[in-house]
């Protein structure tokens, strides 16, 4: 792989990178300096930004709305966004419902769905996780019957990221309870805000972050048109959305933004006489880390290069998410080793520690769950052993 950047790309690399400095609100340039937490409207600001301008879904086909750039292009404008601490944009529309659609939903789907994903109108959250079937996701009870032409929807999914927020869900439910396991299961999407019969309930991470939802269903009636794929045949469909889903949440950009910062924190904190970045034996676990979330990175931009070829994301996804969701822990892990007491202060006031600080507590805390959600490590190496290295299961 050649990792040299042509002429144009290196023109390319101070276009983006002028344009967000530009681009972006005095607010969100504030917190994007100083490590704040962006809300839930300063991210969907962002977003509406990013549309307006055409780049808010590089990796998707141009002839949905994508921008047609190749892998450095989109790796160069993923490099910038992070260099600028700019909001991240949540996954569950435009990396994971949308390009599913794109790749399972009808021409009707598609026409209804795609433009308002892409202007940021719906925002999506997901109904994967039930109480009783997380990373055994066949396991799952909440079950559609049919009534006439519509779902009738009863039971309860839960670590709904952002339905306090959400339009729409898109769903898995038992539609044959006689059938086994993956057999039997559906995909629908649920207007989530408008649908008699869906009650969503926020609750708190440890961190004090409101990221999750209870999401329960009595009765909820859904039109049957809003089924992605065959009836009873949902499993392939949610295994195809777990693979750009686990592309989405890998975190390895991420890691790089974290990196970046325990650098710059190193150099600032004094460690009596000197820096603790002239301290040799926390340089070198800085070292280590950014050279395995390189390694990470250039896995990452052979599975973009093969999106470009109509591949969709595969069992080789599991290996981002394995990887990316550690070195993420263990970013700000080494975070919380570098600000020592200050690290025990996600529930005070932000002006108890430095600005840059304020999130990393709450984060490390939330940032626990990568491992899990998404598919635990436990299941992705199943998967890499059974599907890339052909290991009997």
């Amino acid at each position: 792989m050649d990792l040299s950047y042509t002429p144009e790309e290196v023109a390319f690399r101070e276009e983006v990178r002028a344009w967000i400095t530009g681009a972006m609100p005095p607010e969100i340039r504030r917190k994007a300096e100083t490590g704040g937490y962006f809300e839930h409207a300063e991210t969907m600001q962002w977003h509406r930004i990013l549309h307006e301008k055409g780049w808010i879904a590089p990796h998707w086909p141009k002839e949905y709305g994508g921008t047609g750039w190749d892998v450095a292009r989109q790796s160069i404008f993923q490099e910038e966004l992070v260099r600028a601490n700019a909001p991240t944009i949540p996954p569950f529309a435009i990396y994971m419902i949308g390009p599913l659609l794109i790749q399972f939903g009808s021409d009707e789907q598609k026409q209804r769905f795609l433009p308002k994903i892409l202007s940021g109108d719906e925002y999506w959250c997901q109904g994967y996780s039930e109480p009783n079937a997380g990373s055994d996701l066949a396991a799952l009870q909440t079950k559609a019957e049919i009534d006439g032409d519509h779902f009738v929807i009863n039971g309860q999914k839960t670590w709904t990221s952002h339905g306090q927020y959400a339009d729409w869900i898109f769903c898995l439910v038992r539609t044959d309870p006689s059938a086994k396991k993956q057999a039997g299961i559906s995909f629908v999407l649920i207007d989530i805000k408008n649908t008699p019969g869906v009650k969503v309930v926020p609750f708190l991470t440890t961190g004090g972050l409101p990221s999750f939802c209870d999401t329960y269903f009595e009765d909820a009636r859904v039109p049957m048109e809003n089924l992605v794929g065959e009836l009873h045949q949902g499993w392939t469909v949610a295994k195809a959305l777990l693979g750009y889903e686990r592309f989405a949440i890998s975190g390895i950009n991420e890691t790089g933004r974290m990196i970046r910062w325990l650098k710059e924190q190193a150099a600032a904190t004094r460690v009596g006489d000197h820096r603790l970045i002239d301290e040799p034996g926390f340089r070198n676990r800085i070292a280590a880390l950014e050279i395995r979330q390189r390694a990470a990175l250039m896995a990452q931009l052979r599975t973009v290069a093969a999106s470009q070829h109509g591949k969709a994301p595969g069992p080789e996804s599991s290996i981002l998410k394995l990887r990316g969701s550690e070195l993420f822990q263990q970013s700000y892990e080494l975070g919380m080793e570098l600000m020592a007491y200050n690290s025990i202060s996600w529930f005070n006031d932000d002006d108890v520690i430095p600005a840059p600080q304020h999130m990393v507590p709450s984060n490390f805390n939330y940032l626990r769950a990568t491992t899990i959600y998404g598919g635990s490590s436990e299941i992705q190496k199943n998967i890499i052993a059974k599907w890339i290295l052909g290991l009997p299961g």
